[in-house]
Parts: structure tokens; sequence; C-alpha cells
């Protein structure tokens, strides 16, 4: 039976990376035809997609009743997008992948912000309703301050740009005709991410099992790692592609919304309780790996090889001490 497991997960890997490709091709074209920055089109559009994963996962989890799977696949999450994720983008990059600083000062000082206050907030071992409430509400006013910055900076540019004939603007009809296809191609490969992932997920878990792997490992490695595998592809395929702002808008984005979206949500159908030896392990290593990634790509607003090599070294870290210590 364990055959039959491994062979799933190669068959969903290989269908992944092609539903990767198609879901990084609609999302630049979209990003194109109306003028959006791909790092805020990475940030909310294909974050929240390719987190759909962890979020069915967690949600399921608590659920059933297992609330340290929801957070620890959360938390696990963040730590595997990028210390895995991206440090793989930056390492297959053909060039050092460019960072938008602009953008970059505001989402990563709001990211080690909630990540900073989710550990206070469960420093007490529990997670409430209150506190995903406070989660959700949080993200709401990210985004509508994402977006309204968004709309000034897109209408800053069309002033500068006053010199471009009408026949270099893309009318609304002619936008309209331009984004069927990237629509097209950007739903077939959030489906197909999506069905992949389950495949990889449950093939994982059943893989864990055979093995008697505990629970806490299972959240913070197997089923995180199956879960981010949207953000592993799609960070790999953008950056194959030259499309590496996506790529780093995606971590990002994830990064946010598995803290705001997915502890919210997973902490209001049922409050997260988990031992506070994993709580002050899982934490202090999620903030140390997102640190080290935002100064990472604010040093020469790059992020290239070697940079990628250090987020990946941590990541093996990570797993030597989550084994060491709750194997």
């Amino acid at each position: 039976m364990i055959y039959i497991y491994f062979a799933v997960l190669i068959v969903s890997f290989a269908i992944l990376f092609k539903s990767a490709s198609f879901f990084v091709e609609g999302a630049s074209s979209i990003a194109r035809v109306l003028n959006i920055s791909k790092m805020v089109v990475g940030i909310v559009f294909v974050g929240m997609a390719t987190t759909a994963p962890e979020f069915g996962a967690s949600v399921i989890a608590a659920i059933l009743g297992h609330p340290e799977i929801a957070l620890g696949n959360a938390i696990g999450s963040v730590i595997c997008d990028d210390g895995v994720a991206l440090a793989l983008a930056a390492i297959v990059a053909p060039t050092a992948i460019l960072i938008n600083c602009r953008i970059l000062k505001t989402a990563g000082l709001f990211l080690i912000s909630i990540d900073i206050l989710a550990y206070i907030l469960a420093r007490n071992g529990t997670i409430g309703r209150m506190e995903g409430v406070l989660f959700l509400t949080i993200l709401c006013f990210y985004f509508i301050f994402v977006l309204r910055k968004q709309r000034y900076s897109v209408g800053k540019d069309d002033k500068e740009r006053d010199g471009l004939s009408e026949k270099e603007e893309n009318p609304p009809a002619s936008k309209l005709a331009l984004l069927k296809k990237p629509i097209f191609l950007f739903a077939v490969g959030i489906i197909g991410i999506t069905l992949t992932c389950r495949a990889v997920i449950w093939a994982s878990i059943n893989i864990a099992e055979y093995f008697s792997i505990s629970k806490a490992i299972i959240g913070l490695t197997i089923i995180a790692i199956g879960t981010s595998l949207p953000e592993i592809s799609c960070c790999v395929t953008a950056a194959l592609k030259g499309e590496g702002e996506i790529a780093v808008g995606n971590i990002i984005g994830a990064d946010i919304l598995n803290i705001l979206w997915i502890i919210g949500v997973s902490s209001i159908v049922n409050p997260i309780r988990v031992e506070l030896n994993i709580i002050n392990f899982a934490f202090p290593f999620m903030i140390l790996i997102v640190i080290t990634m935002l100064v990472a790509m604010r040093i020469g607003c790059r992020i290239g090889k070697i940079k990628g090599f250090i987020l990946f070294g941590l990541y093996i870290l990570y797993l030597f001490l989550t084994f060491k210590f709750f194997a």
C-alpha cells in the first residue's frame, strides 16, 4: 500500500507543476492588462488562491477537533513558504529577483507585526474566537489599504504617461477581450492546484501514519509542506519564467493569510489550544525566518542564489529541531 501513496505523490507533483504554469501565466497577464503591480497581484490574488489548501486543511482539522494540526499547519506553512518556496525560486531564477522595496516596506512591516501579535496572543496556549475575529478584521483593513494604494499608484503613473497615444492604451472593450484567456488559465490553474494538492496531502498523511509520525510533526512538517505546494510550484515556475516579482508577492501574501485568514477562521470554528512548548518553539522560529527573508530582500532590493541557500538552510535547521524535540 505504501507504494501506492508514493505513486500518487509523484503523479500529483507532475500535474501540480503544469497547473502552476497556467496559474502564473494567467496572473501575470491579468496584471499587464489591468496595469496592476505584479507584486500586488501576488500579495492579494495569487496569495489567497495558493493558500486555499492550507485554509481547507486547517479548518477541517479544527472542525474535527484537532486544533493543534490547524495551528501547526499555518505556522509550518509560513516557515515552508519562506525557507523552501522563496528559497528555491531565488536559487533557480536565471538572475537575481528584483524587489519592489516601496511595497516591501509596507507589506514587510505589516507581516512581522502580525507575526509578533499572534505570538503574544498565543502565549497563554490559547487562540480564541475573539482573537480570530481580530485577525479577520485586521486582514480586511489591510486589503483595503493595499488596493487603495495600488489605485493611487496607477493614477499617478497614468499622469506621467500623457505622451502615450490612445492606440497604446487598451480601451475597456479591448481589455475585456484580452482578459478572457488569462482568466481561463488562472481558473484552470486554481482548480488543478487545489485538486492535486488534496491528493498530495492525502498521500502524505497516509505515509506519515505508516511510519508512525505524531500529529505535531504532521502539522508542522508533512501537512505544512503538502499545503505549501501551490506556493512552491508557483514561485519556482514564476522564477523560471522571469516573473520573480509575482513569486515574492505570493510569499508575502501567503504568509499574511496564513496568520490572519487561516488561524483567524480556524480559531473561530474551534478555539485553538496548543502546548506552550510547541508555541514557544514554532512562533519564534517563524519570526526568525520571516525577519531573515525580509532583511535578505531589503538588502540591494533583490534576492539571489546565496540568499536563497541561506533561507533553505534555515528550513533544514527547522526540520532538524522539530524532529529532535517533538518526534
